[in-house]
């Protein structure tokens, strides 16, 4: 199985505290990394954390409040002096080129890489990103302004076939992969054996939900439906939810039911407003509406 892991570089709200770093995620996809948000100090968690910044694929911006790409320029610059020489994606809104073309102007006409934006949609569900393994989709989340979230899944992969049915059956190297594909098998003697004789199924394929910053919206279900973990922002608890409410947050009961209506299997709760020094309110609220609940914190590892 593939590697699929998830980072967390950084959990917490606008505010800067000494408890949580802003907010930036690792996504490891069979090594390739993904960057979700990139907050004031990111650079230095990667280091902290050991990353291995020569594997960055792209960098996803959820929406261009300061607390989750501040720490770009600095990112961008750093990946220079380490020599990278590949193309660099940036998945954001449009208006991130107001922010990055006078850094860029002034200190970016000697990077020995080209820096990539793909502007997203913010208002429609859009895969924004493919390979042979795995797809990336973006979809409306409900803020102050433009904001999106992402899903991270595999495709589905070939199924097993089995070696003692290779033999058993002298099938050639030529019809292996269509087996995989599903295919039936005619012996020489024009005996048909089924797929399901001859292999066994893959493992499930993963996925992965990204959605911060964001009130309670209920419209992003059918968007992370299933998903094998759900990050969700929880900047509040239910205590605070005018408070919420008017700031286009969530509160730690609105992302759990969020989690319950799109019946994932995991859920993690981040974006901690810095008024929170101790996070077990938050997490028992949560965990009353939906157990599998976690709290994030700077440096988590959860492996798929």
């Amino acid at each position: 199985m593939t590697r699929f892991e998830i980072t967390i570089l950084g959990c917490g709200s606008a505010m800067p505290t000494t408890l949580h770093n802003p907010t930036s995620q690792l996504v490891n996809l069979n090594e390739k990394l993904f960057m979700i948000d990139c907050g004031e100090g990111t650079q230095l968690q990667l280091r902290r954390y050991k990353a291995r910044l020569n594997k960055l694929h792209s960098i996803f911006i959820s929406h261009l409040h300061g607390d989750h790409l501040f720490g770009l320029p600095g990112l961008l610059a750093t990946l220079a002096l380490l020599g990278r020489t590949g193309d660099l994606h940036i998945y954001a809104h449009k208006e991130v080129e107001l922010f990055l073309n006078p850094f860029l102007k002034y200190f970016g006409n000697q990077f020995p890489y080209k820096i990539i934006v793909i502007h997203l949609d913010p208002l429609h569900h859009q895969l924004i990103f493919e390979n042979n393994a795995i797809r990336v989709f973006s979809f409306p989340l409900k803020h102050r302004i433009p904001t999106n979230g992402f899903r991270f899944e595999e495709k589905e992969r070939p199924r097993h076939i089995k070696r003692e049915m290779i033999d058993f059956y002298n099938i050639p190297l030529s019809k292996i992969n269509e087996i995989k594909m599903g295919a039936d098998f005619e012996t020489s003697d024009g005996k048909l054996v089924e797929n399901e004789i001859l292999t066994t199924p893959p493992a499930p394929p993963r996925s992965y939900a990204y959605c911060s910053d964001t009130a309670y919206y209920p419209e992003m279900v059918p968007y992370i439906k299933g998903a094998d973990l759900l990050y969700h922002e929880a900047t509040y608890a239910e205590t605070e939810h005018v408070r919420a409410k008017d700031t286009f947050h969530s509160t730690t009961r609105q992302a759990a039911e969020i989690a319950r209506m799109a019946n994932v299997k995991r859920l993690l709760i981040g974006h901690f407003s810095s008024r929170y020094n101790e996070l077990d309110e938050l997490l028992n609220e949560a965990c009353a509406v939906f157990p599998d609940t976690e709290l994030a914190d700077e440096g988590m590892k959860i492996v798929l």
